[in-house]
């Protein structure tokens, strides 16, 4: 028989190993992307409403493109490390694998897809 003292429980990384390095870039990514977001927002609010010409010359302009490029690909990300760990707290075999795979895939399609745009735009 094994005992544990509390502390021995809390020492470690828990039993997939990889719970803390999770945690830890999901945690960075929610601080960056709530520096980046009101940004952004405010950047597309000023361009909604303008005519496709003003649009396009705002998301032409580095700054803009740039902080949108970002909003990109750190959103998709927290958002597939996010929905990842949701589904395998509550998923199980093979479906789990299928879902893991379909959402990392979506959040990598999103984000090409969003990158590409911007370089049709500042093109």
């Amino acid at each position: 028989m094994r005992y544990l003292t509390a502390r021995k429980r809390a020492v470690g990384r828990g039993s997939a190993h990889t719970g803390t390095e999770r945690h830890w870039a999901m945690t960075v990514s929610s601080a960056g992307l709530a520096f980046l977001v009101p940004i952004w927002v405010y950047i597309f609010g000023s361009a909604l409403g303008q005519d496709h010409a003003e649009v396009l010359a705002t998301f032409a302009r580095p700054v803009p493109a740039i902080l949108t490029a970002m909003i990109l690909v750190v959103g998709m990300r927290h958002f597939a490390m996010g929905a990842t760990t949701m589904i395998e707290d509550y998923s199980k075999g093979t479906t789990r694998k299928m879902l893991v795979i379909f959402v990392i895939s979506l959040a990598t399609v999103v984000a090409v897809t969003g990158l590409f745009a911007l370089v049709r735009i500042a093109l």
